[in-house]
């Protein structure tokens, strides 16, 4: 082996990586203290607040953030829209990264994590909880399969690469089917509490707004995705190919505020939004951030094609997008519990790590494989 390659593909430590490395020491210590003492010794939930941040944000936005995959796949392999091919491997990666960090945080959530794989076995078909459950098991095999052929290439395995490409179609349709389930059915988790989740966020129409919602915060996350690879990885950012992308999130955050309005005023709560309520506060907040600024930014051409509010507003529908499923898991059950939740450190801690980990991930994967149509992939050495 080239001593010379070795020593240029070795990995660099740099700032992140760093802070990284520092929180994977509370990280496994916390990891020890949930698995042995339970979830009382690291977390703030209760018997009252069942459901915090684990759900809200690992779960909730992990999945809702990984849309951009089953959407950018869609557009490129069933509407046949090639040109937007060069930034599908990293959002399938991005996808991939996604709904591995759900499955972990998710294992840190359950009381008895042990008994996961019950849902493989013994079949409640009645539970909303069953289909998300096998929806996310499945679509995750779907996005390892579309984005197995970047890792058979790296070492030259090109016959089990062709045979996925035959069958690229069908994997494509399987995926969206299985997210439109699961996106969707997320929301559908919260149409059992009616009488205890605040007017400003419940309606029937709860599995409608979770899947256009994670369609136009999927969008923005490649958007997102794109400029960070760019200032990580010192490449252009592909603005012919994010501009129309914007287009469809502006669209896809339109139909979806104009429905939440609409919501709204037949739910009558807008009293709560003048009134200033703690939870109209915190609605006015996700709305303005998630909606008006990115739609009243991007739906102009002039701002579109900057690169700066492209970014920007791309970022502002992805923070909306986090705020309103805390809303709706945290914020919106407060009332009807008659407590007040904040996460622990513990549980932020193993939050903010999982991110980490999987930005360190994407990296690594950046480095050793042809994520990018610009990368050429290395020959492997027998």
């Amino acid at each position: 082996m080239n001593t010379t390659n070795l020593m240029a593909r070795r990995p660099r430590i740099g700032f992140w990586t760093t802070v990284v490395g520092l929180l994977l020491i509370p990280f496994l210590v916390i990891t020890f203290l949930r698995f042995s003492k339970g979830l009382g010794a690291v977390s703030n939930l209760n018997d009252s607040f069942p459901w915090g941040i684990w759900i809200g944000f690992d779960l909730l936005c992990g999945v809702g953030l990984a849309a951009g995959a089953f959407t950018l796949t869609a557009v490129v392999h069933l509407f046949n829209l090639k040109k937007f091919e060069p930034i599908v491997r990293p959002t399938v990666l991005t996808g991939f990264l996604g709904y591995a960090f759900v499955i972990v945080a998710l294992m840190f959530d359950l009381g008895q994590p042990w008994r996961i794989w019950h849902t493989i076995i013994y079949w409640n078909t009645h539970s909303v909880m069953f289909e998300v459950g096998w929806c996310v098991m499945l679509y995750t095999t779907v996005l390892a399969l579309e984005f197995a052929p970047v890792v058979l290439e790296r070492f030259g395995y090109h016959a089990p690469i062709r045979m996925i490409h035959k069958f690229i179609t069908p994997l494509v349709i399987a995926g969206v089917l299985l997210s439109t389930l699961h996106q969707s059915s997320l929301g559908s988790l919260y149409l059992i509490v009616p009488s205890k989740l605040h007017p400003l966020w419940y309606s029937q129409l709860l599995p409608l707004l979770f899947y256009i919602s994670a369609i136009g915060a999927g969008i923005g996350m490649v958007i997102l995705e794109s400029y960070l690879s760019q200032r990580a990885f010192g490449r252009h950012l592909e603005m012919d190919l994010l501009e129309p992308l914007a287009r469809g999130m502006v669209v896809a955050l339109g139909i979806y505020g104009l429905m939440r309005l609409q919501i709204i005023a037949r739910n009558g709560s807008f009293s709560a939004i003048t009134n200033f309520t703690y939870e109209g506060k915190m609605f006015l907040v996700e709305f303005v951030l998630g909606v008006l600024l990115p739609v009243g930014l991007l739906a102009f051409r002039k701002l579109r094609t900057n690169p700066t509010w492209l970014v920007t507003g791309a970022f502002l529908a992805v923070l909306g997008f986090v705020m309103n499923r805390l809303n709706i898991s945290i914020t919106g059950m407060e009332r009807a519990a008659g407590a007040r939740y904040f996460p622990s450190v513990m549980e932020m801690v193993v939050s903010v790590t999982l991110v980490g980990i999987g930005m360190a991930v994407f990296a690594l994967a950046v480095k050793y494989f042809a994520i990018f149509p610009e990368a050429k992939p290395t020959e492997a050495e027998h």
